[in-house]
């Protein structure tokens, strides 16, 4: 069903493929590494997140905890998440409910009105990740016969980035990689704590390499505890998710979210497309900045603020991921102008310099053991207090040196879990 890295980059009808991935060079960062970016436009909702929720769905399935027949599939999220959901369901002819802030982008509603059986609004825009909880709770105490899959506390979702996209990581950088270069950091947005988890597979192959989460400045919860809006649509955030392994995580960064928002009319506009043009940009890469979204775009300035801060060379590599492209946010470009105004020369000009070249290790924090913990220990307030995990669950992901390594090993148990249950449907030659 083409939940995969391995597409054929086209529209409609693709086979599998290679890995799609994006170099971005020296014209575009201002950095000498090499940042290389995994393009999640081509799984079949336009974005990875569809992967996620099969990693969720799967092994309830395959062990009869979820029954498709009689139950509904409940998909919490601020967007992608949801969709995906919602695809998986209709794979299962099952009934499907998304739930979303009311706030996130016009295209996810269209596309959900089309696919989700039912479709629940939550107060807020992407960081009210709590009222979405509630949401949650609310159905449970209900009556209705539901399956709630929760990605910020799935270890499914976990498990698929670790062993999926890290996978598809290795095989990126076998291509991209030369005589003498050096893998340095895995580099994502926290979300739901779900990608990130390639960054614990990838420091496995490369052990002296660094995890780098990034969060909005608007509401840098681990940086410092904060908390407000923002318009990185799809990073969530007010919490740390159950499934972030933060123990593992080397350094924090905050972008700004005025940057992200400036960076996708470069990106997009005619104009900002010539200016880069003027700046030596390769006319091929131009044509493929719309492949990343908001979010991607945020990824790719958490990267070069990491090269910048680690004084990074031609010889060093860095990755990071592309959740969706720009097919989610054209309305956004729309309101963007609604508010500014037509975006100018002159602009291109400001968010180029600003924005790209002007990337600071402003808002950016290399973590001790002490500050793991504080960000650890956060987790206690929304998943103790609130969401029914216990203190011993909780001081297991921190003490028990075990508690991640058990996860990966269930790999194979799962593997063969599906293919006993693909034998069983006989939908497989």
């Amino acid at each position: 069903f083409r939940i995969t890295w391995h597409n054929e980059p086209v529209a409609s009808g693709g086979k599998f493929g290679g890995v799609n991935y994006l170099v971005l060079p020296k014209e575009l960062t201002g950095v000498d590494a090499k940042i290389v970016i995994l393009l999640g436009k081509w799984f079949p909702t336009g974005a990875h997140k569809v992967g996620a929720a099969f990693g969720c769905l799967v092994p309830r399935l395959v062990t009869g905890q979820f029954d498709p027949t009689t139950q509904k599939a409940v998909w919490p999220s601020t967007g992608n998440y949801c969709r995906g959901g919602a695809y998986d369901s209709n794979l299962l002819a099952c009934e499907s409910i998304a739930i979303l802030p009311e706030g996130m982008s016009q295209e996810r509603f269209d596309w959900l009105a089309s696919v989700a059986g039912e479709t629940i609004k939550t107060p807020g825009s992407e960081s009210n990740v709590k009222e979405i909880f509630d949401k949650c709770w609310e159905l449970r105490e209900s009556g209705e016969d539901l399956a709630i899959f929760n990605q910020f506390e799935e270890f499914g979702n976990y498990l698929w980035h670790y062993e999926v996209t890290g996978r598809a990581m290795m095989e990126v950088l076998s291509e991209v990689m030369g005589e003498g270069d050096r893998f340095r950091a895995t580099v994502s947005n926290t979300g739901s704590g779900g990608t990130i988890a390639c960054g614990d597979y990838m420091k496995e192959q490369f052990p002296g390499s660094k995890i780098v989460a990034s969060e909005a400045l608007q509401c840098p919860t681990l940086l410092n505890n904060g908390f407000g809006a923002h318009r990185i649509e799809g990073i969530g955030d007010k919490h740390v998710p159950w499934i972030h392994n933060v123990k593992n995580t080397d350094v924090v960064t905050a972008i700004d979210d005025n940057a992200p928002m400036g960076l996708i009319r470069l990106f997009n506009e005619a104009v900002g497309q010539e200016f880069l043009a003027k700046m030596g940009v390769d006319a091929g890469l131009i044509g493929r900045l719309p492949e990343l979204g908001i979010s991607s775009v945020a990824n790719v300035l958490a990267a070069i603020k990491t090269a910048k801060y680690y004084e990074m060379d031609a010889n060093d590599v860095i990755i990071t991921v592309a959740t969706d492209s720009m097919e989610m946010y054209a309305s956004r470009l729309v309101e963007l102008t609604e508010e500014l105004g037509k975006f100018t020369d002159l602009d291109a000009s400001g968010v180029y310099h600003q924005y790209l070249r002007g990337e600071s290790t402003d808002n950016m924090q290399e973590l001790t053991y002490i500050d793991r913990k504080r960000v650890h220990n956060l987790k206690y307030f929304t998943w103790v207090e609130q969401q029914g995990k216990t203190y011993e669950e909780i001081q297991a992901q921190w003490h028990d040196p075990n508690y991640w390594s058990s996860i990966h090993g269930h790999v194979d148990e799962l593997d063969a879990l599906i293919d006993a249950f693909n034998a069983r449907t006989g939908l497989l030659p």
